[in-house]
């Protein structure tokens, strides 16, 4: 991503960054093109794109970020979403004015889709900021539009008192339809990225686009220049230039025969419910509890084919799905029965928060929506112009645990069973990265001793008024002295209030039956174990002891996370799977 001219500051990396609708090449030549919405630098036109291009930064530079929402027509009037919006849901609510943003609206009948102007606001995911620049889902705000309706709220609850702190602290103004956030990059080097997190729509913009890598380098956590495979790109790289670090954030979409994004306009697509809604059903007529599209996508493009050199690559991985796991592979046909046997190895050497404290080898990568993994791939030993595929073994349904072919069925093996394919060409020069097995990554800093451990709840409801149709809502919340779950939703009263510079334990008990990716803003966590129902213990995994910002709950098994919380403010945690988010599996909690 380019930087913009005349930064505010000689020590602070400065951005523009718009949100627009365009037309992009997704599907392959001959099928039509797709309408996406992409941020990209606003003084750079042709950088718009899904996903978008990548921020680099370094550690102890700050990166400042002007997001603008240009959701507009070329006559300057607002663009409706692209996607079916539930207005039933506790959501941004726009047309509820100042007295009923951010709430769940009544309504007499069944409504239809929300059409008017989109909200949106950007969170850096993995980063460790102030609260007025995490992006909290109620400090969204609408594009600068001529045609806003009136009564309509332009901003969300939180917009004005973020604004003016920020502007106290930086004095760095907000304009109509933007916000200005600081990025202070004082963690360690890691795959950070960027999405929307707008109240109940974020399933849908980042559906339509909204994502980005954001790449922190440097600091005493990195490693020196040369020791991983390398170069990644950079701004201004001659065209041909060969990279051997390579970003990849993979997503399953679906799409209508014109080329345009398909996704589900109503319940029955999840499970055949087709009514009866408002009035009689609390059943929200349009949100899907899960999502499943029937392509994959990687960087854009749907099954991509990339050239390597038979030597070492650097992947960074991300689950960008919005309820998908992902069980990644890599093979030698793309139709081997599954589970399939592995052609060649991961080496592990990262995860959200960094490098590991030693690279892991494993033979496949199951990875949650929003986790991130950071690994070194050997095709050194392959023979030149072979053909390989980089395959996923999860489900084409909720994730609920264990072993592909054993435990669920995989992923239809012809469609979003494969990823994208990989052939094999000759060295163009010497490989002098380090093998990763011999790799020395930095020094890893546990966190200090716990002074508190709280006991968290998972769990999904079903409907009031007909009981055998759910579910209709999920819900994250605590335990009581019994060990029981007490369901809470978005606007009860904060029930985790952890003290500035606070380290604790949350123990997050899942009484339902999928697992879900769990995301605390503003902190890296360290798992500790797992706490199965007859007592037993399971250590974190070995690819899971580094620092986290997401980590996989599983069913029935109490996961023991620790974190320490070193900024005062409001943030939130929430459940990953988008859908799930979106409806009710997301809480604010208050640092002091």
């Amino acid at each position: 991503m380019p930087r913009s001219p005349g930064a505010v500051s000689d020590r602070v990396d400065f951005y523009t960054i718009g949100v627009r609708q365009f037309r992009q090449r997704i599907l392959p030549p001959g099928l039509p093109a797709t309408t996406v919405w992409g941020y990209g630098s606003t003084r750079h036109p042709r950088t718009f794109h899904y996903p978008a291009f990548t921020i680099e930064a370094r550690s102890g530079t700050p990166v400042r970020v002007r997001w603008q929402n240009q959701l507009r027509d070329r006559e300057g009037r607002y663009l409706p979403h692209l996607l079916p919006v539930d207005p039933t849901l506790h959501w941004a609510n726009p047309p509820g004015g100042i007295p009923a943003r951010d709430s769940r609206p009544a309504f007499r009948s069944t409504p239809g889709p929300y059409t008017g102007p989109v909200p949106i606001v950007t969170h850096l995911h993995g980063g460790r900021n102030t609260e007025e620049s995490d992006g909290y889902t109620e400090a969204w705000y609408l594009p600068d539009a001529l045609d806003l309706p009136a009564g309509y709220a332009a901003v969300g609850s939180y917009y004005e008192e973020f604004k003016n702190k920020f502007e106290d602290l930086f004095g760095d103004a907000w304009g109509r339809g933007d916000a200005v956030f600081q990025y202070t990059n004082e963690g360690r080097a890691s795959t950070l990225w960027f999405h929307d997190h707008a109240l109940g729509v974020t399933r849908l913009n980042v559906y339509a686009g909204l994502a980005g890598f954001y790449l922190l380098r440097g600091g005493p956590a990195d490693l020196p220049e040369g020791v991983l495979p390398g170069p990644a790109p950079r701004p201004g790289d001659p065209p041909g230039r060969k990279y051997h670090e390579i970003p990849i954030v993979i997503q399953d979409r679906s799409f209508h025969a014109d080329g345009s994004l398909s996704y589900p306009s109503g319940r029955v697509a999840f499970d055949g419910f087709k009514g009866p809604y408002i009035p009689d059903s609390d059943i929200p007529p349009i949100w899907n509890p899960e999502f499943f599209g029937n392509t994959m996508v990687a960087n854009g493009r749907t099954w991509p084919l990339l050239h390597v050199e038979a030597r070492r690559y650097r992947f960074r991985f991300l689950n960008g799905c919005n309820s998908r796991y992902l069980s990644l592979k890599i093979v030698t046909h793309p139709l081997a029965r599954r589970p399939a046997h592995p052609a060649l190895p991961f080496w592990q050497i990262g995860s959200e928060g960094g490098f590991l404290p030693a690279p892991v080898q494993r033979d496949h990568l199951l990875i949650a929506p929003a986790e991130r993994m950071d690994v070194v791939v050997d095709f050194a030993s392959v023979p030149v112009g072979t053909g390989l595929y980089l395959i996923n073994e999860g489900p084409d349904t909720a994730f609920g645990g264990g072993t592909a072919g054993t435990d669920f069925p995989p992923a239809d093996p012809a469609t979003t069973g494969q990823v994208m394919k990989l052939v094999v060409g000759a060295p163009t020069a010497p490989d002098t990265s380090v093998p990763p097995a011999q790799l020395s990554l930095p020094a890893f800093e546990p966190l200090k001793e716990a002074g508190r451990v709280r006991r968290l709840s998972l769990s999904e409801q079903n409907s009031d008024s007909l009981p055998h149709i759910g579910p209709r809502q999920l819900l994250l919340g605590t335990l009581d002295r019994n060990g029981v779950a007490v369901p809470m939703r978005w606007d009860d009263p904060v029930t985790e209030n952890p003290a500035v510079g606070a380290t604790e334990i949350w123990e997050i008990h899942n009484f339902t039956k999928d697992a879900h990716p769990i995301h605390i803003h503003e902190t890296q966590f360290q798992v500790l174990d797992r706490l199965r129902a007859d007592r037993t213990v399971r250590p974190a995994e070995p690819w899971e002891r580094g620092f986290k910002d997401t980590v996989v709950a599983y069913p029935g098994v109490a996961t023991r996370l620790k974190a320490t919380f070193d900024r005062p403010g409001r943030y939130v945690w929430h459940c990953h799977m988008l859908e799930h988010e979106d409806n009710e599996m997301m809480r604010p909690y208050d640092v002091g």
